[in-house]
């Protein structure tokens, strides 16, 4: 298990580097090839009709007019060290892990991650343990009792949550809660060590909103796997020897019906940290979604290759523990 891990483990840092070097390459030698040349790339960081002092400044300053090997190698070695940026007589350190410098907010990549993060955090746990819980134990009883008015109408909702868009329901659950109907929630960001109550309390309708889109899939799914697993030899004889039907269900059933959900929470899960968009748009939060389309609205290049990065690594990062799971849940894996 440990060589497992440690190869793991490896091969996911080598992956982070690969993964690094192909996004740098897309924002700054893709633009190239189109056509671009390192004057009109410096001059969506100015006003209009920019002085060419001004322009001769952004690309000292971005480094456009060196090699692509040395630009990447700043990048990295600003994620290790920090890095320095001059503006006329004026200076910024950014300090490690530095993910670029943004000149036209003239601000640090990583201490907008830094405060916008726990915002994304809060929306993707409490949504992703509201969707596993009710999706995979919707999906088990409805695989149990198949044909059933539980079965049907479960499935029938399921269904219904995976039409719908979450902008939709957002936006349903918004005027039914907060601003029409009932108007219980006022929907805004209280940081959990503040007041670990009122931030509960004021994330119910997003988690919701956004667990509903996810739980209808996890409950299709596990009703698929369950309904495959349940009619296997291995259950019957399983039951011919006497064991209970919770174990059965529990322990032989659900156990091989949970490698598929694992992979796919993974990627999920992942790519909520990344910045739940949608979500953060429709309750005006300012997590990381929102910081991502600050960015591509303001044509920010270090502030959208920041955010794509950070969700680069969620993604590896949770790529990787779906590995050590599923080495945990299945001992051939680990001799694969």
């Amino acid at each position: 298990m440990a060589a497992y891990i440690i190869r793991r483990v490896f091969a996911a840092v080598l992956l982070l580097l690969v993964v690094s070097a192909v996004t740098f390459a897309i924002f700054y030698l893709l633009p190239r090839a189109a056509g671009q040349t390192i004057q009109s790339m410096a001059a969506q960081y100015v006003g209009k009709s920019p002085d060419p002092s001004v322009i001769k400044a952004v690309i000292k300053n971005l480094g456009l007019d060196e090699p692509i090997y040395e630009q990447y190698w700043h990048f990295i070695k600003g994620l290790v060290a920090g890095a320095d940026y001059k503006f006329g007589p004026d200076a910024a350190h950014c300090s490690a892990p530095c993910f670029g410098y943004s000149f036209k907010t003239h601000t640090a990549v990583w201490p907008q991650i830094e405060q916008r993060a726990p915002i994304t955090f809060s929306l993707a746990i409490g949504a992703a343990v509201i969707w596993l819980v009710t999706g995979v134990a919707t999906g088990i009883l409805s695989a149990l009792k198949r044909g059933s008015i539980w079965d049907r109408l479960a499935m029938g909702i399921s269904l219904m949550g995976v039409s719908l868009p979450m902008f939709f329901t957002g936006l349903v659950l918004l005027a039914l809660f907060s601003f029409n109907w009932l108007q219980i929630w006022n929907v805004h960001y209280v940081p959990f060590t503040q007041n670990p109550g009122e931030w509960a309390w004021n994330l119910i309708l997003p988690w919701v909103s956004l667990a509903f889109l996810y739980s209808a899939l996890y409950a299709r799914l596990t009703r698929a796997g369950m309904l495959e697993t349940m009619s296997e030899d291995y259950i019957r004889t399983a039951r011919a020897k006497g064991l209970v039907e919770r174990k059965v269900v529990i322990r032989h059933g659900l156990r091989s019906a949970l490698t598929p959900l694992i992979t796919i929470f993974g990627m999920d899960f992942a790519l909520l940290l990344g910045g739940a968009v949608i979500t953060e748009s429709v309750f005006s939060f300012q997590g990381l979604g929102a910081y991502a389309i600050q960015g591509v609205t303001g044509n920010d290049l270090p502030i959208v290759m920041g955010v794509t990065l950070l969700t680069a690594f969620f993604i590896v990062v949770c790529n990787l523990l779906v590995d050590l799971v599923y080495a945990a849940i299945d001992p051939r894996v680990r001799l694969s």
